[in-house]
């Protein structure tokens, strides 16, 4: 009797664990490039990481040069990963210079996600103005609130939910999500898209400057927000979204002396001297801009209590 219940406990532990499936995946770092700021909802799992991939719940870990996922989902992740991207071209073709230089070599591995176009429309307006830790609360609180529970690997996560259900809810009832202002702007976009005034199909038609033009026209798009849906949604390479993070960069590295320094002379050098994989390169200054500030950040703050200690 205690050996059939032994069994029969096991076997529900085998049927409750997800079957990994392994795809190649060189020049690809997982952890990198989940927290490189692209996208704000996947959540660590054991050794791996839990998500969704449009409504698709999705488990991947890395092994080496590989990934082991759950099987089934091998496309869409090499699809999502963008594992086709050819990074040791597109790395090369990088100009050579002291601060893209060192991005280079701290991102190695990074990869630009290809995401779903309403989804990564609606985070980019919600993040306007916010930090990464902040974003991913407001995309926590959207999908928990608002998205579909899916279970992966023992872990629940929550669909992004569709411009449609986000169309249905009140301005108040998405300001719970820590949106302020924001929640108007994600409200009205997403009741254009729900009623077909945007056709996210169409716009892949558009040159970029079309493309750019008409992204601007929504509730809360501005350029950076616009250049960031063409690079993670319409694989647009050449967009350069410039934040903060990247505006004090450019400024820094690029233009030390310069007293007068606008958007359009940014924008300008930026497509010009970047050129066609200027996306990628946006997305490594970035990441080690931003990483570089935690690091220097943390050793203050270790030094400080250091200090604090002593002088106790």
């Amino acid at each position: 009797m205690i050996s059939i219940l032994g069994d029969r406990i096991l076997a529900q532990r085998k049927s409750s664990s997800v079957q990994l499936a392994k795809i190649p995946a060189p020049d690809f770092d997982l952890a990198m490039t989940l927290d490189s700021g692209q996208v704000f909802h996947w959540e660590k799992a054991g050794d791996g990481f839990a998500g969704a991939i449009g409504d698709r719940p999705v488990y991947v870990k890395q092994s080496e040069d590989s990934l082991l996922i759950s099987s089934g989902d091998e496309e869409a992740v090499r699809n999502y990963f963008a594992l086709d991207h050819p990074l040791t071209e597109i790395c090369a073709s990088f100009p050579d210079d002291p601060a893209m230089n060192a991005a280079r070599k701290f991102c190695r591995g990074l990869r630009i996600i290809r995401q779903p176009n309403w989804e990564c429309l609606a985070t980019f307006i919600c993040s306007s103005m916010k930090q990464v830790a902040h974003i991913r609360q407001i995309s926590r609180k959207l999908r928990q609130r608002f998205g579909e529970p899916r279970e992966i690997n023992d872990h629940v996560i929550h669909t992004f939910p569709s411009a449609k259900r986000i169309a249905a809810l009140s301005e108040s009832e998405l300001r719970k999500c820590a949106l302020g202002y924001r929640a108007k702007n994600l409200l009205s976009t997403a009741r254009s898209v729900a009623g077909g005034d945007v056709d996210f199909e169409r716009l892949t038609t558009l040159s970029d400057v079309d493309l750019r033009a008409r992204l601007c026209e929504l509730p809360g798009v501005g350029a950076k927000v616009a250049n960031c849906v063409m690079l993670f949604a319409y694989e647009r390479l050449r967009a350069f979204p410039i934040d903060v993070w990247i505006e004090r960069v450019l400024r820094e590295k690029y233009f030390p002396r310069a007293r007068r320094l606008n958007a359009g002379r940014l924008r300008a050098f930026t497509e010009k001297y970047f050129g066609d994989h200027g996306g990628y390169a946006q997305q490594y200054l970035f990441h080690h801009a931003r990483k570089q500030k935690i690091k220097t950040k943390t050793k203050r703050e270790r030094k400080s209590a250091g200090l604090s200690r002593s002088s106790a």
